[in-house]
């Protein structure tokens, strides 16, 4: 990945690689700014003696994953420079809110002090979106600002995605292609590969040219609405022939997943569909130049420069891509974790209180969700750790490592490597593609 650079005074520069950052930093020429991602400050220049290139940010909103790329535009296309995967906790969210809204009730059906009803007494504002969906739009909007101000971006790609839900329920209302052209299909074939995990439903191998698969066949009178649709492989797609699935399917597990699978309604679609104009806005507040453009877009390019199928590699894709380089790059998973919890009652399944936690987050300058070093000197737990940490009153803290957890690692040993900012990172290795 690139590394990120700044001025003496803070403002950004033309991101660097990482050899040329190893001998900035050697030199003592620049100072670390941030460890993730990693952001180098220079200590004697200025932002205005440097060239700047065309910068883009691109991004592929999604219900769980929304990739991030930050591209620099070339002569008629663009090179890859950093990638990110923003992992949304929009599902914890909506769990969480639907745990307090129980506990609530609970309180007031007991016997205890009466409250007399209230109702519409709550206004929505125009553009009201529930939190778990707020959650997505605002976090990404955030890493986009995040990103500027490590980098001179000059413009934003958004992918403007839209499921018609109704269509993709009954096509038959407007016809059976999805849309005509060269794009005819990609919308369906994208979705259908989401819902299956890209796995063939019968033999569950994946890796291969998949086909779209009747579960009822047309010769059979079944239809082309998304709940008859699934992802087979050549092989299997021919032995099924016109068979009913409930024929073809041996396995009663199998078979009850599938159909179970197959009948799921489409809340990841109405996510996306319900904040895609609600994140449009919100990079458009930004200033810069915003392109949107389709997912069947995303998927033609993708297909044609023969990249592969990950949230990073589909932002990379979106908009007008002439040519595309130097996209082989490792990316850096960002998972959305929190900042902790205002509360600090443990509760039972029954709304009890069975435990409680500190009053305060911080335990001898360490806070949960931290990045800190441990050096270990001896015994069991003997050596280096790097990962979060997780906070104890007593002074005994868990380090979340890449591999495992390390359990009772004093404070002692703990170097302070960077804040908590409510993220945690992982970067991921580069595959042989």
């Amino acid at each position: 990945m690139s590394v990120f650079v700044l001025d003496r005074s803070g403002k950004p520069l033309m991101p660097c690689s990482e050899k040329r950052a190893t001998l900035l930093l050697a030199r003592g020429r620049a100072r670390v700014h941030r460890v993730m991602p990693f952001v180098i400050r220079l200590v004697d220049r200025k932002a205005g003696a440097c060239a700047r290139q065309p910068m883009r940010i691109k991004l592929d909103p999604g219900s769980k994953v929304t990739g991030i790329a930050l591209v620099r535009e070339a002569d008629h296309g663009v090179a890859v420079l950093n990638l990110f995967e923003l992992v949304h906790r929009g599902r914890q969210i909506s769990e969480a809110l639907a745990a307090r809204r129980a506990f609530r009730r609970r309180r007031r059906g007991s016997n205890v002090r009466y409250r007399a009803p209230r109702f519409l007494n709550r206004r929505r504002s125009q553009g009201w979106l529930p939190t778990s969906l707020r959650h997505r739009v605002e976090t990404t909007a955030a890493w986009v600002n995040r990103i500027r101000r490590w980098a001179p971006v000059t413009a934003l790609s958004s992918e403007l995605v839209r499921f018609d839900l109704q269509r993709l329920e009954n096509p038959e209302i407007s016809g059976i292609e999805y849309q005509q052209g060269t794009l005819a299909g990609y919308e369906v074939r994208e979705y259908l590969l989401e819902k299956w995990n890209r796995t063939c439903i019968y033999c569950d191998v994946k890796g291969r040219p998949l086909q779209i698969e009747h579960l009822t066949a047309k010769a059979r009178n079944g239809s082309n609405r998304i709940g008859n649709l699934g992802i087979a492989c050549s092989n299997c797609n021919q032995d099924k022939g016109a068979r009913d699935v409930r024929e073809y399917v041996k396995d009663p597990q199998r078979l009850a997943r599938i159909l179970a699978t197959a009948s799921r309604p489409l809340k990841d679609a109405a996510a996306v569909n319900a904040t895609r104009w609600a994140l449009a806005n919100a990079l458009r507040a930004t200033g810069l130049p915003l392109e949107l453009a389709s997912g069947a877009r995303t998927k033609f390019n993708r297909v044609t420069h023969g990249i592969p199928k990950t949230h990073a590699f589909d932002a990379v894709c979106v908009g007008d891509v002439g040519s595309i380089r130097d996209w082989q790059r490792p990316s850096l998973a960002i998972k959305a974790s929190g900042r902790g919890s205002y509360q600090r009652t443990r509760l039972t399944r029954h709304g009890f209180a069975r435990g409680y936690l500190m009053r305060q987050k911080q335990v001898h300058g360490f806070q949960t969700g931290d990045h800190v070093r441990a050096n270990v000197p001896g015994g069991k737990k003997a050596g280096s750790h790097i990962g979060r940490v997780a906070v104890r009153a007593t002074g005994s803290f868990n380090i979340q490592t890449a591999r495992a957890v390390v359990q009772g690692i004093s404070y002692r040993y703990c170097t302070l490597i960077q804040r908590g900012d409510g993220y945690s990172y992982a970067p991921q290795p580069k595959d042989s593609f």
